[in-house]
């Protein structure tokens, strides 16, 4: 459905106040101009009033008042508080600006993915790189490539201390925070994953063999509990031409998230989905569970 305020900043309202709100969501949709941070909750009322004032917006006081304040909303919380908070927001008409994966388990991911479609709301997933130019090159370049295989690796030690060393990473492993960059990336670049095979230890390193639609097959390695002075990620393409490479060390996130906020304001706007939607989402989630 179009929206009647077209010229007008998209009014979002942030859902979580930990490091990712404040460095990513926060900061990215109040700078717009093409949104407006409307007001932040969280679960820690205090953090939520620290990132509000930082940002110059309003601290709600109850997820509710939240929802009453804005026109869509932007998710920065554990995947598990995702599901059961976005679709509240959906049968109320928020368009919804989701991190991945969409949930903990596929049951969860697709009541989310339901009640998104049934009410008819806008839905976006912040799977960062898409929104580089480097990444949609590289996607552009693959559709002729032609590739035999591929290889693919997420590596890094974040897991090991720091901020993103969170209860649910921790347990969950990079499978869950890292996979869903990876399968996105190999499916959009080699075809849809047809068979999937999985060795060793999310917690440590995890290696995924995919085969693709047409025959092609990819060897994905995840870990985030590897010290190393930075991170070592990205995918090469091999194929009768040669190879075709994306190394993430390339992807300047803050090239990214002015693309992000302005392709999720054209979408909430016009009405019109945009590919990396919730459906995206759950096919992700669907090849996550085939894992586990």
């Amino acid at each position: 459905m179009e929206s009647t305020n077209a010229g007008a900043p998209v009014a979002v309202g942030l859902v979580g106040a930990g490091p990712w709100a404040s460095a990513m969501h926060g900061p990215v949709l109040a700078a717009g101009p093409e949104t407006r941070l409307a007001a932040v909750w969280a679960r820690r009322p205090e953090a939520a009033e620290r990132l509000a004032a930082q940002l110059g917006t309003h601290a709600a006081g109850s997820y509710e008042e939240l929802l009453d304040r804005c026109e869509a909303v932007a998710f920065a919380v554990p995947p598990d508080i995702q599901a059961t908070l976005a679709p509240r927001a959906a049968r109320l008409g928020k368009a919804l600006l989701l991190e991945k994966p969409l949930a903990l388990d596929l049951d969860s991911a697709r009541a989310l993915a339901d009640t998104a479609a049934e009410h008819g709301v806008v839905t976006q997933l912040v799977l960062t790189k898409r929104y580089h130019p480097s990444t949609r090159a590289f996607l552009a370049a693959a559709a002729a490539f032609e590739p035999s295989g591929a290889r693919a690796r997420y590596l890094h030690g974040a897991f090991l201390g720091g901020a993103m060393a969170t209860g649910w990473r921790l347990t969950r492993g990079a499978l869950d925070d890292l996979g869903p960059h990876l399968l996105d990336l190999v499916d959009a670049a080699l075809g849809p994953v047809e068979e999937l095979r999985a060795a060793g230890d999310s917690r440590r390193w995890i290696e995924l063999t995919c085969t693709h639609r047409g025959g092609a097959v990819s060897q994905l390695s995840l870990s985030g509990a590897v010290a190393l002075p930075s991170s070592d990620a990205g995918i090469t393409l091999y194929g009768p031409a040669g190879t075709l490479v994306l190394d993430f060390g390339t992807v300047d996130h803050a090239q990214c998230w002015p693309v992000l906020r302005a392709e999720f304001a054209a979408a909430v706007r016009s009405g019109v989905p945009h590919e990396l939607d919730v459906r995206r989402g759950l096919l992700l989630q669907e090849l996550l569970d085939r894992i586990c």
